[in-house]
């Protein structure tokens, strides 16, 4: 039991002090550790209290005299990621903090997220277990919502032998936020952390059992390397049942070097499963399937293959699941893989009215935890409530999984939203959590508006708004829908323009066709995308024409590129006028000029007749053209699509709602898998 203090008596020799309580996040500390993340995991702390508390908010008002008196020499964390100068790891995986200097534990991967474990367990303190030597101190933080950060505890350390000490910290105050944390502060030697943990009482010892599903697509070496990965983590293989690799490529993975390494590990827990491409729901329903049809894991962990794991988070991923109030999907968060700081987003919303997708309110797209570390970050220390969380990383119950059915059978796009906003009114909610996460491809690098996924955005857009939109007529969705295709259309890219007209048309068609277009669109839409000129890609500049234009750029200007937004207004409007002028002389011929992919806005797409745009990946560029035959025939038939949506959207809802548990059935995916109709 804990004293008032905190500290914890002294145990009889045959007793386990921590007997009842359950690790639920250990502490990451790596010799091995790439420098380029290990502003996740720790980091020096540089610069004086001042700073920090004007960073987090608190003022010398909100804290007590005695809190000012005892924090004055306190620290805050560097946004660098070095250490060099202040501490460093060692071939034992225990982290130094340097005489006079302090190391920081309060980063994305080892502070510990109170809010989440207030809010979606039923648990009100956590035991933080540290062991540590050497001269100077631990010293417990926690923060508020606000990202005011508060000393909980400061232990002292002077012992050239490894001490264990034991903190009970309530959970009470995090109701809407914040998190606890420790730093390790070397006095006039050196000080030592061997080890911290963090555990809940509970009597649920036993962790439950996962099948990961790997959905791979032609990126054998990057999903061998991963199943390397999971193949050399004992703890991970310890609460393992299945690897289910659903293959759905030419360039198998089994013909991997890597893959012997990892099956000769794994054994027959590892499962390759070639089977036709359905895309990412298909690929994944399979995983979800075969971990189902087994019986014996928990829950289904669904991994992208392209990605890098840290693998101590599927443990706590688990760990969290297993204590959560009812049954709950828990997700991960996703790093960019070329800029290992940056987070693509720190929770996943609908925005119900548009519906459309993007970062969850008060938080911040991006994030770099190296330049804006937690400590200095307010908005950080907020719980985020989320709609659903995106497949890269999402640990799914597999008893949810019997209760509301597999995927909507979308092929690529929405599939993860739709699967967690039908979780989300079954009754299971959907958390993104804190210290759970994969490093994976950032979209920065790719346009999956344009070409022919453009088909799968537009249709499982409305499909999904069709299930579980609150508004009638889906709200603002069918004017979002005819403004987006209007943009597409006055940047002269008709080919994405026709495929979200085959979209509309399959969408009205009826839910019925979804499980063999699933199999069969794909190429029909690959072979209409190519059909227009702004499909046609070519690896050079140098392939096309030079630009010309018969006449100079009136003034000299050119085409601006506006940043406020009576500019951008003003730009669109005569953009539009363009539209029914008939082209330029030599526009068709040659190109009047050269647009980077990062200004190829649809407001200044507009203004020109034909021009060479870049694509998102920087690979190759494609010469569009303005046709304004083209442009009213699609606006013709785009406006009448949309408006029979509109009027349509009741009976058509109906529709959907009526097929939704034939379409999710496990049985109408076997036929699926097996490359029969459904």
């Amino acid at each position: 039991m804990a004293n008032a203090s905190g500290s914890v008596a002294a145990p009889r020799p045959d007793s386990d002090p921590n007997e009842g309580f359950r690790v639920v996040q250990r502490t990451i500390m790596r010799a091995s550790q790439e420098l380029d993340v290990r502003a996740l995991y720790m980091g020096a702390v540089t610069s004086m209290a001042s700073s920090a508390d004007a960073s987090s908010g608190q003022s010398g008002a909100d804290r007590s005299k005695s809190e000012r008196a005892s924090s004055a020499s306190e620290l805050a964390p560097s946004a660098d990621t070095g250490m060099i100068g202040y501490g460093r790891v060692d071939e034992n995986d225990h982290t130094i903090a340097e005489k006079g200097r302090r190391i920081t534990f309060g980063t994305y991967f080892n502070a510990f997220p109170a809010s989440y474990w207030r809010r979606w367990t039923e648990h009100r303190s956590v035991r933080l277990v540290l062991r540590a030597r050497g001269e100077g101190a631990l010293i417990v933080y926690r923060s508020t919502a606000r990202g005011q950060v508060l000393r909980a505890d400061s232990i002292p350390l002077d012992s050239d032998q490894a001490i264990t000490v034991t903190r009970d910290l309530t959970l009470d105050p995090f109701i809407d936020g914040g998190w606890y944390w420790f730093d390790l502060e070397a006095g006039d030697g050196e000080a030592v952390l061997e080890s911290a943990e963090w555990l809940i009482e509970t009597d649920r010892q036993q962790p439950g059992r996962v099948s990961i599903g790997i959905t791979t697509f032609n990126r054998p070496d990057f999903c061998s390397d991963q199943l390397v990965a999971l193949s050399q983590d004992p703890s991970t293989l310890e609460i393992l049942d299945d690897v289910f690799v659903v293959d759905q490529g030419n360039q198998k993975v089994v013909d991997t070097e890597n893959y012997a390494t990892a099956k000769a590990v794994l054994g027959d827990r590892l499962h390759v499963i070639d089977q036709p491409n359905l895309g990412g729901s298909g690929g994944f329903s399979r995983a979800m399937y075969e971990s189902v049809q087994r019986g014996t894991s928990d829950y289904v962990l669904l991994l992208d293959d392209d990605v890098v794991c840290e693998l101590e988070g599927i443990k706590r991923a688990i760990a969290f699941a297993d204590l959560t109030r009812r049954p709950t999907i828990v997700g991960g968060h996703m790093f960019s893989l070329y800029d290992r700081t940056v987070m693509h987003a720190y929770g996943e919303a609908l925005s119900k009215w548009t519906w459309f997708w993007g970062p969850a309110p008060q938080t911040k797209h991006s994030h770099d935890w190296a330049r804006r570390p937690l400590r200095s970050t307010p908005w950080l220390h907020r719980r985020i409530d989320v709609d659903y969380t995106g497949w890269w990383m999402s640990l799914i119950p597999t008893s949810v999984i019997r209760e509301i059915g597999l995927s909507m059978p979308m092929f690529i796009k929405w599939d993860d939203a739709e699967f967690g906003l039908r979780a989300g009114q079954a009754g299971f909610p959907t958390v993104t959590m804190p210290g759970s996460a994969v490093w994976h491809v950032p979209w920065t690098e790719k346009d999956d508006t344009l070409d022919w996924q453009a088909y799968f955005h537009e249709r499982n857009r409305l499909v999904s708004a069709l299930l579980h939109s609150p508004y009638d007529h889906g709200g603002r969705l069918v004017v979002e829908s005819l403004t987006n295709h209007a943009k597409r259309l006055v940047s002269m890219q008709y080919g994405t323009g026709d495929i979200i007209m085959q979209a509309l048309e399959d969408v009205l068609d009826g839910p019925e066709r979804m499980h063999r277009d699933m199999a069969e669109r794909l190429p029909h839409l690959r072979s209409t995308v190519k059909q227009y000129d702004d499909a046609r890609t070519n690896p050079d500049l140098e392939l096309f024409p030079q630009p010309r234009m018969k006449k100079p750029p009136r003034k000299g200007k050119g085409i601006p590129n506006p940043t406020s937004m009576p500019g951008k207004l003003m730009l669109a409007a005569t953009g539009l006028v363009r539209q029914v002028r008939a082209p330029r002389e030599m526009s068709s011929d040659f190109p009047e000029g050269i647009v980077p992919h990062v200004d190829q806005k649809w407001f200044r797409l507009a203004h020109y007749d034909s021009a060479i745009v870049s694509t998102a990946d920087g690979t190759s560029a494609a010469w569009y053209r303005r046709d304004r035959k083209q442009f009213m025939e699609q606006m013709r038939r785009s406006t009448a699509l949309h408006a029979r949506l509109y009027n349509e959207w009741p009976e058509l809802s109906e529709r959907y709602k009526e097929a939704l548990t034939s379409l999710t059935s496990p049985e109408v995916w076997k036929a699926s898998f097996e490359g029969t109709d459904g």
